[in-house]
């Protein structure tokens, strides 16, 4: 496959992804929604052995909240490119925001729906819903 090509907000990290994805997933838990500032994250799980870091790996960093996973973001931006414990688990969670053409999609599935807030309204795209995590 040609190499997906993702980057931060001000361009100082760089990244490929040379895997497909193996599911793409909407969450909408209470974390996505804060690093997101919205609704919460689209991301593509990949084998993190997957990514490879072309420039700007000194700006990374990562916050581990209480509750959920590891999140890294580009320092000098704050642009929220992986989730999942990157790197140091097995599969990421690449955010699909952070890609630099857009994701063709479609989601496979929406978590965490118990946390969508009234004000929000969830698209008819036929993806599979669950409450908290899916499989």
């Amino acid at each position: 496959m040609t190499p997906l090509l993702g980057s931060c907000l001000c361009g100082g990290v760089r990244f490929e992804v040379t895997e497909p994805f193996e599911r793409v997933t909407a969450c909408h838990c209470t974390n996505c929604k804060k690093i997101s500032g919205g609704v919460g994250t689209a991301s593509g799980r990949v084998l993190t052995t997957a990514i490879r870091i072309t420039a700007g790996e000194d700006l990374l960093t990562t916050y581990t909240p209480m509750e959920g996973t590891a999140k890294t973001f580009c320092a000098r931006c704050g642009s929220n490119l992986f989730g999942g414990g990157w790197p140091e688990s097995s599969h990421t969670s690449v955010r699909l925001t952070a890609l630099d053409e857009p994701f063709p999609g479609p989601i496979g599935s929406h978590i965490f729906v118990r946390s969508v807030a009234p004000w929000e309204v969830l698209a008819d795209d036929g993806a599979e819903r669950f409450e908290v995590r899916g499989t």
